[in-house]
């Protein structure tokens, strides 16, 4: 797990995602911040690795463990994940639904609100085509984000295209705080000392 650099403009937060893109051998991740005034800054991407040598079962719970350290440090108030696609072959879609499983389980423990998006629908959102290449969606996500440099991993700028599409796609620059534990996350200049 490593930092970039993010857009340094300092706003009064109004949510925090945490974007997935599941794998069982590699897990991509990126944590946004959206402002009240819509912009974004990301505050951490990059990748849960296992070894294609490993059992399923550790993979999993290192998958798991991953995500739980990542929303205890940033505390989200939404979580996004890429959805299954189709055309894959049945070995790799029970793969594929065990690593979605296991982000389901680590938002649902930790009462997030989670939206799903499939690979089209986040291409479309972030670069105008579903069609894109993961190179395009790099690219964009570098570009709408003002970053210095690309997310070194695919994986982590899907992640981070996840985020994004799911902050456009639920509306979470307009949405009222769906708790109060979200609404004291979101304005904690409002709270009395």
């Amino acid at each position: 797990m490593g930092k970039l650099g993010h857009n340094a403009k300092t706003q009064t937060v109004r949510a925090i995602i945490l974007g997935v893109d599941p794998g069982t051998l590699v897990t991509g991740y990126g944590v946004l911040s959206c402002a009240t005034n819509g912009s974004f800054s990301l505050l951490e991407a990059g990748t849960i690795k296992n070894s294609s040598d490993q059992a399923m079962a550790l993979r999993l719970k290192r998958i798991f463990e991953g995500l739980q350290a990542l929303i205890a440090q940033y505390h989200p108030v939404q979580f996004a994940l890429e959805s299954a696609f189709y055309g894959k072959n049945a070995q790799s879609a029970l793969k594929l639904g065990q690593a979605r499983g296991v982000c389901l389980l680590a938002a649902s423990l930790n009462g997030l609100p989670t939206g799903e998006y499939s690979p089209r629908e986040v291409k479309l959102a972030v670069v105008g085509t579903g069609g894109a290449s993961k190179q395009q969606v790099q690219y964009m996500v570098k570009s709408i984000l003002h970053l210095d440099k690309s997310p070194m991993v695919l994986d982590a700028s899907d992640a981070i295209a996840v985020a994004l599409c799911h902050f456009h796609r639920s509306g979470s620059s307009k949405r009222p705080s769906s708790s109060w534990k979200a609404f004291v996350a979101q304005h904690p200049e409002r709270l009395l000392p």
